[in-house]
């Protein structure tokens, strides 16, 4: 999605800050639920700025590994690290005069957060491997996260000098099931460049289809209505989708309602949405989980979360946990070097003192998998 598309109230309201922000090039701090379109919002302001002819290049903190996430921003020297084989400019450099957009920046390490400080106050860069900082740069930040900085703030796991510098201009993205006057422009936003892309006719939803969309929770907010349509557009190109159908979403015929205030009345976590898939429905988690991770429509929590539900039922033992989320076990090494170079990696002594019931289930759940 290229532009803020909707009707609501609040999408108005941020095109109306977008527009405010043309003459600015102050730092904006954008904050929302995963999925309701943080990238589109900061891509919208860098297309109306006075930057929008100069490169917008965007980072998810989350999605590197700290190691390699300094190298990544600000570059590195040649023989600074094992496999740098020449100078490398990092991305901060590269978006010279443009715009840098850093996704989850609540994920960051206090020793990221320190490194980003000093050059928000001196615009100055020091790759990786050099004695001395290097030239200034001209660089605007936008930075999103789906996290409560105030809270982590308070907690110390966020500098509250960086907070400030971070938070000059605060956007707020509301969910999609917040903003329901948006489903149906969205959905049809969706329904005709995917099927233009895809080249195929878009398939034709019937009203009561339309009215299940409004009333469907949206945990996965923009990004879940968007992947819902390309799955309709796989699966029925050019067809008829009557409430009679199964929906992509749909659990048993239902799905997640929610009431007057926009809150779900029955709300499904994305790990255990994920573990049902895996479990129930035999998808590996080279499928269902890997890809996902890193085009970033999983966040860190949710693979934390996924594994540690996984341990629970497999009593902490990641061999165990193989078979769980249909693995072979040659990909066990594979699968840690994974969880550790993303710091998803969760201690298994905790989970080695489930409960009788638990590793009873457990143990049943294995065999009739087997």
């Amino acid at each position: 999605m290229n532009a803020l598309i909707g009707n609501s109230r609040a999408i108005a309201s941020l095109r109306e800050e977008v527009e405010l922000l043309k003459r600015s090039d102050a730092k904006v701090l954008i904050t929302g639920e995963s999925g309701v379109g943080k990238e589109v919002l900061a891509q919208a302001i860098h297309r109306s700025s006075k930057r929008a002819n100069a490169n917008l290049v965007s980072v998810n903190c989350a999605g590197v590994a700290e190691s390699l996430l300094e190298s990544e921003l600000f570059g590195h020297t040649k023989g600074s690290f094992t496999g740098a084989y020449r100078d490398k400019p990092g991305l901060l450099e590269t978006a010279n005069r443009g715009t840098v957009f850093l996704d989850e920046v609540g994920e960051m390490s206090m020793r990221m957060q320190a490194l980003l400080l000093r050059f928000l106050e001196t615009g100055e860069i020091q790759p990786v491997g050099s004695l001395q900082p290097h030239r200034s740069l001209d660089v605007r930040i936008i930075t999103a996260t789906n996290r409560g900085l105030p809270a982590q703030v308070e907690a110390g796991a966020f500098r509250s000098d960086l907070y400030y510098r971070l938070n000059v201009v605060h956007l707020k993205i509301p969910p999609l099931r917040q903003r329901r006057d948006d489903i149906m422009p969205l959905t049809t936003h969706f329904l005709n460049t995917l099927s233009e892309q895809q080249q195929v006719e878009p398939p034709r939803l019937s009203n009561e289809v339309m009215q299940q969309f409004l009333g469907y929770a949206w945990p996965g907010n923009v990004r879940e209505l968007k992947n819902v349509i390309e799955r309709l557009i796989v699966r029925r190109a050019g067809q008829q989708v009557t409430a009679g159908d199964s929906l992509p979403w749909s659990q048993d015929g239902e799905c997640a309602q929610v009431d007057d205030t926009g809150k779900p009345v029955r709300s499904v976590s994305v790990a255990d949405q994920l573990f049902e898939r895996m479990v129930k429905d035999g998808e590996s988690f080279w499928s269902a989980v890997h890809p996902a991770f890193l085009l970033r429509d999983l966040t860190r929590d949710n693979v934390r979360e996924l594994v540690s539900k996984g341990l629970r039922q497999a009593r902490g033992n990641y061999k165990i946990l193989l078979p769980l989320f249909n693995m072979k076990d040659s990909d066990y090494r594979r699968f840690l070097t994974f969880l550790r170079k993303h710091e998803l990696h969760q201690p298994f002594r905790r989970f080695r003192t489930a409960s009788v019931a638990d590793i009873n289930t457990s143990e049943g759940d294995l065999q009739r998998r087997a």
